[in-house]
């Protein structure tokens, strides 16, 4: 009997693939693909990817003309695609919350105060929204 497909990474569509790829990259610590680190002088790249440590692709960036923003809540710019990342306790969900918004992310929504699921909903810099919660 075959295999299931296996997910190898979530491709982001970006206006600006270096700016979105090293947001996350700060974020989340991880590494450029052999080959796709800045480079002086460097023509805009069409397509990057970011990889854990160990070596396993996690994130992967494309050139869009255009992206529309997302209006979530408001649903005349539904969220389109959304990551999940899960934190600890709700001391490193306060911590990397910070960390994201030092980065040039957004907040969309708070609720830290949700005793079942603690949760942020941001924006990066882009526009594209994630959650970070308590797993």
């Amino acid at each position: 009997m075959a295999g299931y497909p296996q997910l190898i990474q979530t491709v982001i569509d970006t206006t600006e693939v270096r700016a979105t790829a090293e947001f996350y990259r700060e974020l989340f610590g991880l590494v450029y693909r052999p080959g796709d680190e800045p480079a002086d002088g460097e023509e805009p790249p069409q397509w990057l990817v970011l990889r854990r440590p160990d070596g396993t692709n996690a994130l992967a960036f494309q050139q869009a003309d255009e992206v529309k923003r997302t209006t979530w809540p408001d649903p005349e710019v539904p969220m389109q695609l959304h990551l999940d990342f899960t934190v600890t306790d709700v001391d490193e969900l306060y911590r990397h919350r910070a960390r994201a918004e030092e980065l040039g992310a957004t907040l969309r929504l708070d609720r830290s105060d949700d005793s079942e699921e603690p949760l942020f909903v941001m924006t990066d810099p882009a526009g594209h929204p994630f959650c970070l919660f308590v797993g």
